[in-house]
């Protein structure tokens, strides 16, 4: 199978999940329920992941499958991360920024992926040989690429909820970072990454992901020529505090917030 058939595939499962969520946005019978990890959870997840497993289960039966509402189908070296609705908290409270992320990770390594916002009317993917790309809101589609901001005072960054920074010991390590730069904005969840890659902003830094919350992001940050790491490392499966940047402010970002 080649990167341009699996995105093409990435692309309809996203089409799939477009048609299921939009519909359910701001819908008057939304169902909510309280995970045992105490997050939110919709109808509208629910249904999305379960179309897109139905989907790969007819296109890609050996592949794995992991999914932040239904868990893991076991395959081989090929496995599909699906966050149904990334920012679950905004789309039950009416806010557009929301989106299906959907990544093919190969032998451990997220290698593309999709990341579709309908509410926002965007949609961004990324892949070996096709680059990194997004679709606008008037349907023409671009190149991303990441910013050439080389020092942290002309920098713009990114942060998820203070309070998550708190409980991780390093809301300091952002407050000293946050004096350094030039601007300080909290746009959340995928946002945030794909407006790096788009050179929009150049540094973002969160706390308590997952898998499925970070796979989809991997690729495209570094086809737009970025960087995402574990914040004191390399990513793995349990990183959960992640760095992003345009690169050049990397290790700076990382050596002013781990002090």
């Amino acid at each position: 199978m080649n990167n341009t058939d699996d995105l093409l595939l990435a692309q309809q499962l996203a089409d799939i999940a477009d048609a299921i969520t939009l519909q359910r946005f701001m819908a008057q019978d939304l169902l909510v329920e309280k995970k045992p990890d105490r997050t939110e959870v919709t109808d509208a997840d629910r249904a999305a992941e379960l179309a897109i497993k139905s989907k790969l289960a007819e296109a890609r039966p050996q592949d794995g499958v992991i999914g932040e509402e239904f868990g893991t189908s076991e395959g081989n070296n090929r496995v599909w991360i699906i966050d149904p609705i990334d920012g679950t908290a905004n789309f039950m409270r009416g806010v557009p920024v929301w989106a299906t992320l959907i990544a093919l990770a190969v032998d451990g390594k997220p290698v593309l992926s999709v990341v579709s916002a309908p509410a926002l009317g965007r949609r961004w993917w990324g892949s070996p040989g096709e680059g990194a790309k997004t679709r606008d809101i008037d349907g023409s589609v671009r190149h991303l690429r990441v910013s050439k901001i080389a020092s942290l005072e002309d920098a713009s960054l990114s942060y998820n909820n203070l309070k998550l920074w708190d409980e991780s010991g390093l809301l300091n390590g952002l407050m000293s970072l946050s004096r350094k730069i030039w601007r300080t904005r909290a746009y959340g969840d995928f946002w945030s990454y794909m407006l790096l890659a788009e050179g929009s902003i150049d540094i973002v830094a969160e706390h308590d992901l997952k898998i499925y919350d970070i796979a989809a992001l991997v690729p495209i940050v570094e086809q737009a020529g970025g960087r995402i790491t574990a914040l004191n490392g390399e990513l793995t499966d349990s990183t959960s505090s992640v760095l992003a940047t345009n690169g050049q402010l990397h290790e700076l970002s990382s050596a002013e917030i781990l002090g």
